[in-house]
């Protein structure tokens, strides 16, 4: 489905946003740096309670992007998901997982996989 209205903030801009709401400046002045209205920064804060997201961080034994690239590349090629968990030292159903759940072998894409 396609967004409609204005573009969000990407994660780098909301990463200088909560620094800049940290060190203490309004809401006008972070929209200013930002090229943003001051009530779209509102809404960001708000959001969270006014308290800056813990980084994200990956759960141990996730695909790492390079994993995910050549399982890429490996489905462009062909190969079987026996043979890419095999190269990958991953079991079986954890490829046909990541497949199926992001596009299948028609679609899949390493970076919006990532994602």
């Amino acid at each position: 489905m396609a967004r409609t209205g204005r573009p969000g903030m990407s994660h780098e801009q909301k990463a200088e946003l909560w620094q800049r709401w940290k060190a203490g400046e309004t809401l006008s002045d972070i929209g200013r740096a930002l090229g943003k209205h001051a009530a779209s920064v509102f809404g960001v804060v708000a959001a969270k309670g006014g308290f800056a997201p813990m980084p994200r961080s990956r759960k141990p034994g996730s695909l790492s992007l390079d994993e995910r690239e050549e399982i890429s590349r490996g489905l462009v090629e062909g190969q079987s998901f026996q043979r890419l968990g095999r190269d990958l030292g991953r079991a079986v159903s954890t490829i046909s997982r990541e497949v199926a759940g992001n596009g299948g072998r028609q679609a899949y894409r390493a970076t919006r996989a990532d994602e």
